[in-house]
């Protein structure tokens, strides 16, 4: 069965391709969406988000572009800085200066405006006073560089860009996964799917790939990501299985980025294979920070107070990972307990309470006791007691004279109840995608040359994230390049109708 001819195809329905369906109409383009799960699972990852969003700004007025604040919000608040300078340094760092120059130069530079043109859409962005601030003498401050998220996450994402994406006509087809690319060696002229079971074709002048990548596909996890990453739990959508990655090889495309790369974090080690859309993101567990990370052979093995969880978090996943069993607790007193994210405070949670040390070496399952009481006693006495602590900034109250550090946040464990969560490893998003020419979104084959009706946006974008990720930089970088995408698409349909 054919459809009719589109102008724009769009395999996925998640923040990337709805800003790219968005900016597709803007252009006057017809725009359908092909989303493989049923209607009440779409969105992708970005239904599973928390919402934060890493754009840059200087100031408030920059702030005041994409949210409302009241004067009293300003007066009482410190909401920092994160100027283009700070966003690349991040990105640099992070990646190991490894991330594309052009690519990054764009997500950073674009940040801001494409945070504002979402406003303009309907999503509604609010002070991120839950996750990351804090009040220090009576003030307000926000850390991380993340002073704004989504109002209602990603589930509030998804909504409102969905809501806008109905008004404005685009069509959407659920229960349909695409199979292949449609090409006649030339151009890419539709997409094969599967539609409830039988064999649909839509014939596009332009088809955009967002339907994110392999972290779904267990298979494909083990073979680029590595041995033992079949292993890890799925933080997010269960459809995510890199068919659009793969239909895009197929074709000739160039892959491009950190293949054996991926964003990992620590997930609740008894939570379901796949993310539950109920439950959303509140199986991670991102407060690690102010306690310890300990292994089965009693032993840390992080740097837990490194930096802050934003810029560490999507690695550590993957060190969980490769400790015995595929675990790890964190371990906490109770003079952080009101620090604790509210992930850790969800009904479905894997935590044991103890009133001493010696009771919780008992309780932490598949833990060498006796190791884990003399790890801890070790920290206790190296912790730097005359730096004064400060979850607000990186404190400097650090460890001296043990092999392993903390470099910030370090308190000895010294006041009941303890408290102890069990974690695994659960992957966000794999690093390793397509290559595309910046300016407009189109896939390049292996040679570097376009190929004509063919555009790529969100997480299987490769070439922008490489061994580590900052918190809020996925979203962002899904709508630039979305808008991108969509932009340029129709922009290619319309030239082609010509």
């Amino acid at each position: 069965m054919m459809e009719a001819v589109h102008d724009v195809v769009i395999v996925g329905k998640g923040n990337a391709a709805l800003c790219a369906a968005l900016a597709a109409r803007e252009q006057g383009a017809s725009v359908v969406m092909l989303e493989a799960a049923p209607e009440d699972e779409s969105g992708g990852n970005s239904r599973f988000a928390g919402g934060v969003m890493r754009f840059a700004f200087s100031d408030v007025d920059d702030l005041k572009r994409v949210t409302d604040l009241t004067d009293h919000e300003i007066a009482t608040s410190d909401f920092g800085t994160n100027t283009t300078d700070e966003y690349f340094d991040d990105l640099f760092r992070l990646s190991q200066f490894r991330t594309d120059p052009e690519l990054s130069e764009i997500l950073v530079r674009r940040s801001l405006d494409t945070v504002a043109w979402m406003r303009g859409l309907g999503v509604r962005f609010v002070p991120n006073y839950g996750r990351q601030s804090g009040l220090v003498d009576g003030k307000r401050r926000f850390f991380g560089r993340l002073p704004i998220e989504v109002s209602g996450g990603g589930p509030g994402l998804v909504k409102s860009l969905d809501n806008a994406a109905q008004r404005t006509g685009v069509r959407v087809f659920y229960h349909t996964r695409a199979v292949s690319l449609i090409f006649d060696g030339e151009r890419v002229i539709g997409v094969r799917a599967r539609q409830r079971g039988r064999a649909v074709d839509f014939a596009a002048k332009t088809v955009i790939l967002a339907c994110g990548g392999f972290e779904a596909n267990p298979e494909m996890r083990a073979r680029y990501l590595g041995p033992g990453w079949d292993l890890a739990k799925v933080r997010g959508s269960r459809f995510n299985q890199g068919d659009g990655i793969r239909m895009a090889l197929d074709i000739g495309a160039a892959p491009c980025g950190n293949w054996s790369g991926c964003h990992a974090t620590g997930w609740d080690r008894n939570a379901p294979e796949f993310g539950d859309v109920n439950v959303g993101d509140k199986f991670q567990k991102h407060s690690y920070i102010f306690g310890l990370l300990i292994n089965a052979e009693g032993r840390r093995f992080v740097d837990e107070g490194l930096d802050f969880h934003s810029f560490t978090y999507a690695r550590y996943g993957g060190e969980v990972l490769k400790q015995t069993g595929q675990f790890a607790w964190q371990v906490f007193d109770a003079k952080v307990k009101d620090l604790l994210r509210n992930e850790y405070r969800i009904k479905f949670v894997t935590k044991v309470v103890a009133g001493s040390l010696e009771e919780l070496a008992r309780k932490i399952e598949g833990v060498d006791a006796a190791a884990f009481l003399k790890t801890v006693r070790e920290f206790n006495a190296a912790v730097r007691s005359d730096v004064p602590f400060d979850h607000t900034v990186r404190d400097g109250r650090g460890t001296a004279g043990i092999g392993l550090p903390k470099s910030n946040w370090a308190q000895a464990l010294d006041t009941p109840p303890f408290e102890a969560y069990q974690t695994t490893c659960g992957i966000t998003f794999t690093f390793g995608g397509l290559r595309i020419q910046p300016d407009n979104g189109q896939v390049l084959d292996v040679h570097f040359n376009p190929i004509t009706g063919l555009f790529c946006a969100g997480e299987m974008l490769g070439g922008i994230f490489y061994f580590n990720y900052a918190s809020g930089t996925g979203l962002v970088s899904g709508a630039v390049f979305g808008r991108i995408a969509g932009t340029g698409a129709a922009r290619a349909a319309c030239a082609a109708g010509n």
